[in-house]
């Protein structure tokens, strides 16, 4: 602070609140802050070593660490989280076998004593009679082809292939990606849901049937005192009874969803809450729980145009290079590395 080392709890608070959507849980960021503001607004007599101070407006000292930080983060939102080190690329390097003699007189086919040796003749009756000639025509164009390639320019590239029904391999002009789909999908409805409670609130759906899921009493009531709170999210719940809550809404970004294991879900973070959390840190968990049960998951077949599509709102979407916990959506390999595995570089 004005080019003094010192140790501030609020400074702290504010450099956790803007990286709590990147990190994993216990994981700390590592920052250098420098903060210059005018020395009638610091008091920098606190602490005899001068290693704490106190500021005269904490509120918007806090709030400008926090935009700042949070701006900062957000224009490095759609880079991989992921960086590939020598010891990464050194590990797709292949292991040569030993080279081994070969014994042509040991060869499975080498003629053995008192045997026919098999001449093809007798092959001739199996052969098929001759055909006309067939003109196929031009070839057509093949215009998904064309599509694909003109994706190759944009960030995230044309998706090719989906891996173990979990990873989508998509091709650039200068290297491929692997994005891990239910990771990248999760950040982008967890910013679709921010964005939503910014706005108007979170739209609802209406369930033909309410669902009542069973669970033990304190469960119940941790989950109705935060009745209003996921209400904003659009999930209406209401007590029935000691042991039972009756889900009447969902909201629609999840699209059909499993109710009582979102309910056991968001129940089991509340049970980790800090009383003293602030209210937005409290939706912004109960939106990265509904993100995380309103994404496609990993094991879903995607078709190809699926797999693009995902891919575009990746693009569109703020802080895509990282899933809700804080780990990396995709991870990029340059061509480079490729042709260094194949030792033309």
């Amino acid at each position: 602070v004005n080019g003094r080392p010192v140790r501030d709890k609020l400074i702290l608070g504010a450099v956790r609140t803007a990286y709590s959507d990147y990190l994993p849980r216990d994981r700390h960021p590592v920052v250098a802050l420098f903060v210059t503001l005018d020395p009638q607004e610091v008091d920098a007599n606190v602490h005899p070593a001068k290693t704490e101070v106190r500021f005269r407006n904490a509120g918007l000292v806090r709030t400008l660490i926090v935009h700042a930080l949070k701006e900062g983060l957000a224009r490095e939102g759609k880079r991989s989280a992921a960086n590939n080190d020598g010891a990464a690329i050194a590990s797709f390097r292949p292991a040569f076998a030993p080279r081994v003699d070969w014994d042509w007189q040991r060869s499975p086919a080498y003629p053995v004593a008192g045997l026919p040796v098999f001449d093809g003749s007798a092959a001739t009756a199996f052969a098929e009679p001759g055909q006309a000639a067939f003109d196929v025509g031009a070839p057509a164009a093949d215009v998904r082809f064309q599509e694909a390639a003109d994706l190759l320019d944009r960030p995230l590239g044309a998706a090719r292939t989906q891996i173990h029904e979990t990873y989508i391999v998509s091709q650039t002009r200068d290297g491929l990606i692997v994005v891990d789909q239910h990771a990248a999908h999760e950040r982008i409805v967890y910013e679709r849901l921010k964005a939503s409670l910014a706005r108007n609130g979170v739209q609802r759906q209406i369930l033909l049937i309410p669902e009542i899921v069973e669970l033990d009493e304190a469960t119940v009531e941790r989950l109705v005192a935060r009745e209003n709170e996921l209400a904003s999210f659009g999930l209406a719940i209401e007590s029935f009874g000691p042991g039972a809550i009756v889900v009447r809404e969902t909201p629609s970004l999840l699209g059909k969803t499993d109710a009582g294991s979102l309910l056991r879900d968001l129940a089991e973070h509340m049970a980790e809450w800090d009383e003293a959390l602030p209210l937005e840190r409290r939706l912004m968990h109960v939106a990265a729980t509904m993100a995380c049960h309103g994404s496609v998951r990993a094991g879903r077949r995607l078709k190809p145009e699926e797999m693009n599509a995902l891919l575009r709102e990746m693009e569109d979407t703020p802080n895509s290079g990282q899933c809700n916990h804080g780990r990396p959506t995709y991870v990029e390999l340059k061509l480079a590395d490729i042709e260094r595995l194949f030792g033309r570089r």
